[in-house]
């Protein structure tokens, strides 16, 4: 396939963040290229605060998404990964170096030269627009490489948030070399963090939830938590302090942090994984250095582990929460996410693009 590949979808044209029709051109099909036929699209929390120049100044048009499940419709002639028919995702990233000891190790997403290509946004000299365009679209083209098979026991559907949000919160809870018994924090229960309760449930582990959302007390308790903990000041927080072995916050803004950091046992962790405006957090170093609770943040994983907790969660019918909107629908549904609305995960259904 010699001819660019023309796409239809919704992008933001300005810092305004509006979502809009917009028709554009995706690169051929090169010889190590698919060609996805996108089903399903999530909404992630990371597209609204890109569009809206959150995390610095971006190119428009721009169309979001790396919540990408579909099938593939095309491969190039050295594609040996994937065949027409195929289910397949695109998540987070769609090219890194591949030649660093980081992308050697399937950690692409820290490629020490180039840095990964981000699905949306970022700069791409094979792209007819100049950017890569993500999944609010009927189509994508990708390296195989960069491409997840989904298991055919897994609706695309459910798959979608699985690129993003699954692997965003699977990643650390794996590096946390947790035990059954152990105790788990989980930090704002919404996209992300249903999912990180469902996952550490589903190893054995006490999740203790924390929201600022009394209504969603009675889904998180069946999501399988052991404690939901509605946190209105950080009074509410001073029962745990010290109780749990290992702590995750997927909150994508600005938040009184050190109550929850004190709530970990010494020397356990607490990761961050929810990115706030300009990556900018405050943490009281006072607590810190007498709490002795290590701080870090994660990214999202590699292509290995991206496929790895897509095989787990379809072989363990672990699922997503949620609901399919038609593309029309895409700014209301911004406006919920923002709102704390959500429950849990928008999936945009591509046919209505």
């Amino acid at each position: 396939m010699s001819k660019n590949i023309k796409s239809k979808g919704y992008a933001g044209k300005d810092v305004k963040g509006k979502m809009l029709p917009w028709n554009f051109e995706r690169r051929a099909v090169g010889d190590h290229d698919v060609l996805i036929e996108i089903k399903y699209s999530g909404i992630c929390h990371s597209d609204i605060h890109t569009i809206k120049g959150h995390w610095g100044e971006q190119k428009y048009p721009q169309v979001p998404g790396h919540e990408i499940a579909g099938i593939v419709t095309a491969v190039g002639k050295e594609v040996t990964k994937f065949k027409v028919g195929d289910h397949a995702g695109v998540g987070c990233m769609v090219n890194s170096c591949m030649k660093c000891d980081s992308c050697k190790s399937g950690e692409e997403h820290h490629c020490e030269t180039t840095g990964m290509v981000g699905t949306y946004g970022a700069t791409e000299t094979t792209s007819p627009t100049g950017i890569t365009q993500g999944g609010y679209s009927n189509n994508i083209v990708v390296t195989e490489h960069f491409a997840i098979k989904i298991p055919k026991n897994i609706e695309l559907k459910y798959a979608a948030p699985l690129l993003c949000a699954g692997i965003t919160t699977y990643s650390p809870l794996m590096k946390a070399n947790f035990k059954k018994g152990d105790k788990i924090g989980v930090i704002g229960i919404g996209g992300l963090g249903h999912i990180a309760v469902k996952l550490a449930v589903s190893k054995g582990v006490e999740v203790y939830a924390f929201t600022s959302s009394p209504s969603k007390q009675n889904d998180i308790k069946g999501f399988g938590a052991a404690q939901v903990i509605v946190v209105k000041s950080a009074e509410d927080l001073k029962p745990y302090k010290g109780k749990l072995d290992f702590m995750i916050s997927t909150v994508p803004y600005a938040y009184d942090m050190s109550p929850y950091i004190d709530c970990v046992k010494k020397y356990g962790y607490f990761t961050q994984v929810g990115q706030p405006i300009n990556g900018e957090l405050t943490i009281n170093n006072f607590n810190m250095i007498f709490n002795l609770v290590n701080f870090n943040g994660s990214l999202i994983g590699g292509i290995p582990e991206t496929q790895e907790v897509m095989n787990y969660c379809a072989d363990n019918k672990i699922y997503p929460q949620i609901e399919v909107i038609k593309a029309s629908e895409i700014n209301e549904a911004w406006e919920k996410v923002v709102n704390k609305e959500a429950r849990y995960r928008y999936v945009i259904d591509a046919s209505t693009f």
